[in-house]
């Protein structure tokens, strides 16, 4: 059966399907077929089994590798490397909390020198761990676990 998920929660890694024929299915990790994290709006096929769903695997051209609401590693290893002291990365990956607050250090923080250079030294250490962290893993802590500021 075809249906689309309707949201999934890291916390308990389980998720919710709204099937084609108007009934909500949840699923567990297990359940999930690909090899990147399930997110809302994808369109998956899936076996139904009374309220459960099992096999699910994401359907051609609906976030198949691009999971929605992803964002790209190099993008923001780049935002990092050249902005990182103004907090560009952070801003990109939704972070307001520590995007703000790298921004101040990274321009006001300069009169002081120790604060801009400790941003500056900690968006350089972002930077490499963006770059050499897998993709997947890169999703699930950096974007689809964007719950808080920081």
């Amino acid at each position: 059966m075809r249906g689309r998920v309707l949201g999934w929660d890291n916390s308990v890694s389980q998720g919710q399907i709204s099937g084609e024929d108007g009934q909500r299915y949840t699923f567990a990790r297990p359940d999930w077929r690909e090899s990147y994290w399930p997110a809302r709006g994808q369109v998956v096929d899936f076996e139904a089994n009374t309220d459960r769903a099992g096999n699910i695997y994401v359907l051609q051209g609906s976030g198949t590798g691009a999971v929605v609401g992803s964002k790209d590693k190099v993008a923001a290893a780049l935002l990092a490397f050249f902005l990182g002291c103004f907090g560009a990365h952070k801003f990109y990956l939704n972070k307001t909390g520590a995007a703000v607050t790298m921004l101040l250090c990274g321009t006001i923080g300069w009169l002081l020198v120790l604060p801009g250079l400790i941003i500056a030294i900690i968006a350089f250490i972002e930077f490499i761990i963006y770059l050499v962290i897998d993709d997947t893993e890169f999703q699930r802590r950096y974007v689809q676990g964007n719950q808080s500021w920081f």
